[in-house]
C-alpha cells in the first residue's frame, strides 16, 4: 500500500445522504417501539398486581387496588394505542433496510466491486440508479432527502485509488469493523438471553412458591397470578428482543467474515469484483435474517 494510501480512510460520515436520513429514522422507531412496548408490558403486570390485593377505604366504599388494576388497564391499552398508530416497528424496519441497501451500494462503487467494477461512462449515475432502485419501495415510510457533497467526493476519490489501496480500505474500514461489530452483538445478545432465561426460570419458581402456599392455606394474596403476569411479559421482550436468533445470526456471520477478512490479502484485481460482492452478499444475509426475526409490534 503506497504511503498515500495509508492515510485513506472512509467511515459513516462519508456514507450517501440517503443513509444517514434511514439510520435515523430506524434509530427514533426503535427507541419508539422498545418505549411502547415497555409502557404495554409494566402496565399488563401493574394491572395484574392491582387485581391481587384488596385496600378499601372510606367506609370500603373505594377499593384503592382496583383503581391500580384499572390504571394498570389504561396504561397497556396506552402503550398498545400508541404502538397500532404510529407504527414505530415499521419505520424501524424500513429504515434498517434503506440504511443497510445504501451502504453496502456505496462500499461497493467506492472500491470497484461488482455491479460497478466496469469503466462505464457514468460510474456515479450508476450508482444513483441502483440507490432509486433499492430504496423506491420504502420511500412512504423514510423521508429521504439529505445529500452529503463531501461523502460524495470522498466516494469518487478512492474509487480512483490503486487496487491495494482500495483493497487494503475495504478490508480495514468495511469488513474488519462490520467483524468487529457482529463479534460484539453475538455476544452482548448471548449475555441478555441467559439472563433473561434466568430471570425468568427464578420467576416461575417464586410463582409457584406462592400457589403452594395458596393451597396450605398460609397465604391468600394471590401472587401466582402477578408472577404469571411478570412472567409473561419477560417472555414478551424476549420475543420482541429475539436475543438467541439474533445472536446465532450475528455469530454466522462473524465467522464468515472473519474467513473473508483472512482471503482478503490474496485477492487479485481480476477476482475483486466477485470477491467485494461476496462480502456484501454476506452482510446482506444477515439483514435478511435479523428483517425475519422481526414480530410486528403494529
Amino acid at each position: 500500500m503506497s504511503e498515500e494510501g495509508r492515510d485513506i480512510r472512509m467511515d459513516e460520515k462519508h456514507l450517501p445522504g440517503f443513509y444517514h436520513d434511514a439510520e435515523e429514522v430506524a434509530g427514533r422507531g426503535q427507541r419508539r417501539t422498545m418505549l411502547f412496548s415497555r409502557v404495554r408490558l409494566i402496565g399488563a403486570v401493574g394491572a395484574a398486581v392491582g387485581g391481587a390485593f384488596k385496600w378499601k377505604i372510606g367506609g370500603g366504599n373505594v377499593d384503592i387496588w382496583a383503581w391500580v388494576a384499572l390504571g394498570g388497564f389504561l396504561i397497556a391499552l396506552f402503550g398498545e394505542l400508541l404502538l397500532w398508530v404510529m407504527h414505530p416497528e415499521l419505520k424501524w424496519n424500513a429504515g434498517r433496510t434503506v440504511a443497510e441497501r445504501v451502504k453496502s451500494l456505496a462500499w461497493r462503487y467506492a472500491v470497484g466491486g461488482d455491479p460497478f467494477s466496469g469503466t462505464g461512462q457514468d460510474p456515479r449515475k450508476d450508482l444513483d440508479l441502483a440507490i432509486a432502485d433499492a430504496v423506491k419501495e420504502h420511500r412512504k415510510t423514510v423521508l429521504l432527502t439529505t445529500t452529503n457533497d463531501l461523502g460524495d467526493q470522498a466516494l469518487a476519490e478512492l474509487r480512483t485509488k490503486p487496487f491495494a489501496d482500495r483493497k487494503t480500505v475495504y478490508r480495514e474500514h468495511r469488513v474488519q469493523q462490520q467483524l468487529g461489530w457482529y463479534r460484539g452483538k453475538a455476544a452482548m445478545n448471548e449475555t441478555r438471553a441467559n439472563v433473561f432465561r434466568v430471570l425468568l426460570i427464578l420467576g416461575e419458581l417464586v410463582a409457584i412458591v406462592f400457589a403452594v402456599l395458596r393451597l396450605l392455606g398460609t397465604w391468600d394474596v394471590d401472587m401466582s397470578g402477578v408472577m404469571a403476569a411478570a412472567v409473561a411479559a419477560g417472555a414478551a421482550w424476549i420475543g420482541l428482543r429475539q436475543y438467541e436468533n439474533l445472536r446465532v445470526a450475528y455469530a454466522t456471520a462473524a465467522g464468515e467474515l472473519a474467513d473473508i477478512y483472512q482471503r482478503l490479502p490474496y485477492v487479485t484485481e481480476d477476482e475483486w469484483p466477485a470477491a467485494v460482492a461476496e462480502t456484501e452478499a454476506v452482510i446482506s444475509n444477515e439483514h435478511t435474517a435479523w428483517m425475519a426475526s422481526r414480530p410486528s409490534a403494529a
